[in-house]
């Protein structure tokens, strides 16, 4: 399949709902709506909701019925980018080629720009239309994505990625950091879709087995990049990791050794696929395209 193609008719779908979800306003609350619009419009592969929209249509469902969901999981994504950015966190001045959201607009509108889009998404899945959807499943995908999001998946690895820097970790604490601060979100976007899809018991377990082979590789690219990559292309600085003392994949097991378990996880990834036909050929695509991506 044309993955290019498709990437970019989804990533069009996404944008024109998030403006029409999170619009500019006047009055009070004009400051802050601008700075969560500044970091939700700064560009982005839109991955996330584009995983929600191909886990849908694996089922062989409407895309489009799962669009307020996809969006509010961006808005959960970027809502983390903000306070990653922190000086109390990871400390960084650019993202995604321009300046991080506390430079622009202070470190407390940022803090409470995150907070904005993390309460914003909730309410926007909570209005998804349900003339396509069952109460019951989206009851279930709202909780999926709240634990997700929570300590017991991106928060929860956050947290033991700040207290691991500077520290020796055997491999496995490399692994949790990952699949919890990355691979639990992607993991529950495209799970998501297909639980708002129509799936079985057996098919989401499937999917979702899919999403945390894909969520772990994605992590590994991103250690890889700032080790590899090219500051133009990737939009940020390169080589922070190093200078933060962060736990890595590269720091742990060496690139090539990096290289060989992205590889092997997103093996695992595709052949968890191997019950769909080619309804699910998209997400196969974006598992191969983790590995070649540059930025």
């Amino acid at each position: 399949m044309d993955l290019k193609a498709y990437l970019q008719i989804q990533r069009e779908k996404v944008e024109k709902a998030l403006t029409l979800i999170l619009p500019e306003l006047e009055g009070p609350s004009a400051d802050v709506v601008k700075a969560m619009r500044y970091s939700l419009f700064a560009g982005g592969k839109r991955l996330r909701p584009i995983l929600c929209i191909a886990g849908a249509e694996a089922l062989g469902a409407d895309g489009s019925h799962v669009m307020p969901v996809a969006c509010a999981l961006e808005m959960i994504h970027t809502y983390s980018l903000i306070h990653d950015d922190l000086p109390e966190m990871d400390n960084d001045d650019m993202r995604r080629g321009k300046p991080t959201n506390h430079k622009v607009f202070g470190e407390a509108v940022a803090v409470l720009a995150g907070d904005g889009l993390l309460t914003e998404a909730f309410r926007v899945m909570a209005q998804t239309p349900l003339g396509m959807i069952k109460p019951g499943a989206l009851l279930e995908v709202i909780s999926l994505v709240a634990q997700a999001a929570g300590y017991q998946g991106m928060v929860g690895g956050q947290v033991a990625d700040i207290q691991s820097e500077g520290k020796t970790v055997e491999p496995a604490a490399v692994e949790f950091i990952h699949s919890h601060k990355t691979g639990a979100l992607i993991a529950a976007s495209v799970t998501s879709g297909a639980i708002l899809g129509g799936a079985t018991e057996a098919q989401a377990r499937a999917i979702n087995e899919y999403g945390r082979g894909i969520g772990l590789a994605f992590q590994i690219s991103d250690d890889i990049l700032d080790v590899e990559g090219n500051s133009e292309q990737i939009g940020k600085g390169v080589g922070g990791d190093a200078r933060k003392k962060k736990v890595t994949y590269p720091s742990v097991h060496g690139l090539v050794r990096s290289k060989e378990i992205q590889k092997q996880s997103i093996d695992r990834a595709i052949h968890s696929l191997k019950a769909f036909d080619h309804k699910a050929d998209p997400l196969r695509a974006i598992a191969a395209y983790i590995i070649e991506r540059k930025k």
